[in-house]
């Protein structure tokens, strides 16, 4: 194989100065009483990209102000949840649940990137073994709660090649959240697989963290004949699905699959339902992606524009909701409300294929999805 062409001075210098975004907040859910006996933390607004960005400058911003930040910041507040679990591991423990919401947060912000290391090794499945449509996950847990030995929840490389449905947050999310898996083992078992877990998610974000500043950010801003992207038009290729994966997921998975059809909803089948978190999710997905298509249509400020009224109005429908769970699939009179958000979503996503995707000279092509 040809050697990778060096990333030149001036690109490494942009790889290493990271800006972190913070910024006000944007929108604030509705009181969620089943997520914590805690504050839930604000959805705020990340950092927006400059109207006037070249195609060499997109990717460089998205990789500095939108990649490398996100996987800090799950990877921050991973080690935080495993610091906390390792002290705190009751399922109703403010400290943890408060932990386990900001680093799910972080999860969710960053999962629309599944692409490079959070692909190796199945990380992101390991993070985020969901849906699971066969109801594995519950099966998994009583099994480790029972039958488990020490050394598979306190050794790091004997836990990680444990099944993925007793990795990450799902998995947390039922010890800290379902009643009838809180009644299984012992509490010092459930105490154990808490913090196994928690540290297992910390190890993973943190290899995804290494992953990208050590190697994959200048693989992302060096393109050459021989290098793994050969062209600017190949990354931009990657950057737009997925953007179009993250569409998918919400309309199809985190939308569609509670939503069902009008004489079958399917509410068991929302997201982090447990934790009422399934609203919050969309609009966390929604804020998170919004800066990665106004980086790639930046140069264009009529369809940034529409792109950002797009984002707007899911995302006010989204947060007007004031429904956590998504418990108002099987109520007609609020079923309408989340049919609307869907359509503002699908709207939004074909506002993005047919006219963004031109402007890149791209198409969405296959994702990680795709087969599944």
């Amino acid at each position: 194989m040809p050697k990778p062409t060096p990333p030149s001075p001036t690109r490494l210098l942009r790889v290493v100065a990271l800006t972190i975004a913070t910024a006000m907040v944007c929108a604030t859910l509705p009181p969620q009483a089943a997520l914590a006996q805690t504050d839930t933390p604000a959805v705020t607004t990340p950092e927006q990209p400059p109207e006037a960005l070249n195609p060499a400058q997109q990717v460089d911003w998205v990789l500095t102000h939108h990649i490398l930040p996100g996987f800090d910041r799950l990877a921050a507040q991973s080690a935080t949840l495993a610091e906390v679990a390792a002290s705190h591991c009751t399922p109703d423990d403010p400290a943890l649940r408060d932990a386990f919401a900001r680093a799910f947060d972080a999860w969710i912000a960053a999962s629309h990137l599944r692409f490079g290391p959070t692909e190796t090794d199945n990380r992101a499945f390991a993070l985020a073994f969901w849906p699971d449509s066969r109801n594995k996950i519950p099966g998994t847990l009583r099994r480790a709660l029972t039958e488990a030995t020490r050394d598979t929840l306190t050794d790091a490389d004997s836990f990680a090649s444990q099944s993925v449905a007793l990795r990450g947050f799902y998995a947390l999310e039922y010890l800290l959240f379902d009643a009838a898996i809180q009644s299984e083992g012992s509490a010092d078992q459930r105490c154990a697989l808490v913090a196994a877990i928690s540290a297992d998610i910390a190890r993973t974000s943190a290899a995804i963290r290494d992953d990208w500043h050590n190697s994959y950010a200048v693989t992302l801003v060096s393109p050459a004949p021989g290098n793994r992207y050969q062209s600017e038009a190949e990354i931009r290729q990657e950057l737009f699905k997925t953007l179009t994966t993250g569409f998918q997921v919400l309309v199809d998975m985190r939308l569609g699959r509670p939503l069902g059809q009008f004489d079958a909803p399917r509410p068991n089948r929302a997201e982090a339902r447990r934790s009422a978190r399934s609203q919050r999710h969309i609009v966390l997905t929604l804020t998170a992606m919004e800066p990665l298509a106004l980086a790639l249509a930046a140069g264009d400020p009529a369809l940034m524009q529409d792109i950002h009224a797009g984002f707007a109005k899911a995302l006010t429908r989204a947060s007007a909701l004031d429904d956590p769970s998504l418990a108002g699939v099987a109520d007609p009179a609020r079923r309408f409300r989340i049919e609307a958000v869907q359509q503002d979503v699908s709207d939004l996503r074909s506002l993005i294929t047919t006219r963004l995707g031109p402007k890149l000279g791209v198409t969405a092509g296959f994702n990680s999805l795709d087969g599944d």
